[in-house]
């Protein structure tokens, strides 16, 4: 994700990449910029776009925030508890954009879901992802649910007996989600609700990353314009 963006950013009209900062690639040529490990290197950018792994993206955005700077981030694995962590360190100065998915296929799948989910009995979600992703459930994921947020009755008839723990998938925001991790996969999420008598499947896949880039530029060209703090989802600027 992080080189697809700097090719997206290089190509796009009035932005420029004006850093890299990446402790596993120090030294690394990418696009004429040399990749580095300090965080001043890049702390007269105007925007950071943040696209790291769960374990370094609190300690990295709170770097960003004692700069001052502006950022968008893509990293996955917000919860509400590390939003709430988030939310409650970031005050004072600078912006700092969560976006769960930068589609705007998924987001319109989101709020399809959200749509339906009022209509439905009960509601499971399946996410597929390439098997280097670093978390589980994705993001774009948890975000559905919380949206769902446990509308749907969720009841079955029988509760199944898990023969093996997990096999039922996890349970967030009262709503089922299955993960698969497989390589062949991108990004793919299917929203299944149940009635007596029919199913409505609400699908979307992104088989190129290039899907991603409109909404990531978006992002870059519009954090500033958000209130102080934290703001979550691409729909806020949208």
């Amino acid at each position: 994700m992080g080189r697809t963006v700097i090719s997206a950013v290089h190509a796009a009209p009035g932005l420029e990449v004006s850093g890299l900062f990446d402790p596993g690639c120090v030294g690394e040529v990418i696009d004429g910029l040399i990749c580095g490990a300090d965080y001043e290197a890049i702390a007269s950018s105007d925007v950071v776009v943040e696209f790291t792994r769960p374990d370094v993206v609190m300690e990295n955005l709170a770097q960003w925030h004692e700069l001052g700077l502006n950022v968008v981030v893509g990293t996955s694995g917000f919860d509400d508890g590390r939003l709430a962590d988030l939310r409650e360190s970031w005050s004072g100065k600078g912006r700092c954009l969560v976006v769960p998915n930068f589609s705007i296929g998924a987001l319109l799948m989101m709020r399809f879901a959200e749509q339906a989910a009022d209509h439905y009995q009960a509601v499971e979600i399946i996410e597929s992802h390439h098997d280097n992703k670093a978390d589980a459930p994705s993001g774009t994921a948890i975000a559905t649910a919380d949206r769902i947020n446990g509308r749907s009755a969720q009841q079955r008839a029988v509760e199944s007996e898990e023969l093996h723990p997990g096999a039922l998938g996890a349970t967030v925001s009262g709503t089922r989600i299955h993960s698969v991790r497989l390589p062949g996969l991108l990004a793919h999420q299917e929203v299944l609700l149940g009635n007596p008598g029919e199913l409505l499947t609400i699908r979307h896949d992104s088989t190129s990353r290039e899907s991603f880039m409109p909404g990531v530029l978006l992002a870059i060209r519009s954090v500033a314009s958000l209130p102080q703090g934290v703001s979550l989802g691409l729909e806020h600027v949208l």
